[in-house]
């Protein structure tokens, strides 16, 4: 039986329940999230997926298909089953109209990707996208396109949250906001601006509540020390000890020297 939410359960609690949602990059951070009761989780099909489903069993992961790793509507679809047989509850797409259409019509369920969007951000540069009435109006016809085409969810990157609050007011899909406020049907933040795992930049709409990075280069240097002391000991002759050695019975090594000549 499957226990974990569906796009109708997300559908129906739409407007009654805000969804934490966060991307992770191993299985080791899906299965934090979901035990600190994260319902939805993004992620990649990649080598950790299998593992990513087995400690997540009843989160709902939207799995991205890679821009550009796919070159037609037909190739779309399949990668978009395989996503869906592998434990995916849906399929992020940032590719055209056309090839989500497909997808949809197909039964896949698809998450979209209006505002800020990555993959083509050499048309808007990475900055908030919507702030004029006329771009506010483009995202809108967007994300109007991509409900029409049976996009499931849309995830919404830094608009303004007035435009996040009233797409998320105006569409069936469910809204996935970053960088919106708290309008959308969604709270979304990625794991490495929650867990302080990037070494760079960090968003204005990041908050890092903890410092893995601070803490990797601490393990980092204890394991250059670890290393140091051991080549130490080696030129010191401190190790081996006398502890660390197996010893035969002297009998048993005049035997054995016995027995070879």
């Amino acid at each position: 039986m499957r226990n974990r939410p569906s796009v109708y359960d997300l559908w129906s609690q739409k407007g009654k329940k805000k969804w934490a949602q966060t991307h992770i990059d191993t299985d080791k951070e899906a299965e934090a999230a979901y035990k600190s009761g994260i319902e939805i989780i993004s992620c990649e099909p990649d080598n950790y997926f299998k593992k990513v489903r087995e400690v997540a069993p009843n989160a709902f992961l939207s799995v991205g298909l890679k821009h550009g790793t796919v070159s037609s509507k037909k190739e779309a679809i399949k990668k978009g089953f395989e996503i869906l047989d592998m434990g995916g509850d849906a399929v992020y797409c940032s590719h055209s109209i056309d090839w989500i259409e497909g997808m949809a019509k197909e039964g896949i369920p698809v998450t979209a990707h209006v505002g800020l969007v990555p993959n083509r951000a050499t048309w808007t540069n990475f900055r908030a996208v919507g702030k004029t009435a006329e771009e506010a109006i483009k995202v809108y016809q967007n994300v109007k396109d991509l409900e029409n085409a049976g996009a499931a969810c849309v995830e919404v990157e830094v608009v303004p949250v007035e435009l996040a609050d009233f797409i998320t007011k105006n569409t069936k899909m469910i809204t996935m906001g970053m960088g919106c406020g708290d309008v959308c049907d969604t709270q979304y933040l990625f794991c490495n601006d929650i867990l302080g795992i990037n070494s760079g930049h960090y968003p204005r709409h990041a908050k890092k509540y903890v410092d893995i990075k601070k803490e990797e280069e601490k393990l980092q240097q204890l394991r250059e020390k670890g290393f140091k002391m051991f080549l130490e000991d080696i030129k010191s002759g401190n190790y081996p000890e006398d502890k660390h050695l197996i010893k035969m019975d002297l009998s048993e090594f005049e035997k054995f020297q016995s027995k070879i000549k």
